[in-house]
């Protein structure tokens, strides 16, 4: 099994992925440092997420909010069953559409493949009209 890490850039139209072998508070952290690493240190980042266990800040493990005090971050959650209140899941409805419908990928390496080369197509080709109708009907919110 593979992980997409994904961010969506409303300003720039641009989205942003790296697929690990794993999901845990450790990758999360290292992809909100390359996003961080994106803008100037005086930019407030605001990464919004839903309330998948290695996004949150918690009593338990204060990793994720200490690094987000300290690097000029702001981590917001969608409310719970609402992950259709964050922008990036209308790009999901596009990667999926373009790249796993229809598919059977030999491996997880194809698959990463696929998914790399279309966000590098994406952010070439905002304006494609297949792109903008997909992302439009899965915009709800």
């Amino acid at each position: 099994m593979r992980h997409l890490f994904a961010a969506f850039d409303l300003g720039k139209d641009k989205m942003y992925g790296h697929i690990k072998k794993s999901k845990r508070r450790g990758e999360f952290l290292e992809f909100c440092r390359y996003l961080r690493s994106l803008y100037p240190a005086d930019v407030r980042v605001a990464i919004i997420c839903d309330n998948f266990s290695p996004h949150l800040t918690t009593k338990r493990n204060k990793r994720v909010g200490q690094w987000a005090e300290a690097n000029n971050v702001e981590i917001a959650y969608t409310p719970t069953n609402s992950s259709y209140l964050n922008r990036i899941e209308a790009q999901f409805a596009a990667l999926r559409e373009f790249t796993l419908n229809g598919t059977d990928h030999a491996g997880h390496s194809k698959q990463g493949s696929m998914n790399r080369r279309y966000i590098a197509w994406r952010n070439r080709n905002t304006d494609n009209p297949r792109l903008r109708r997909i992302v439009k009907r899965a915009n709800v919110a």
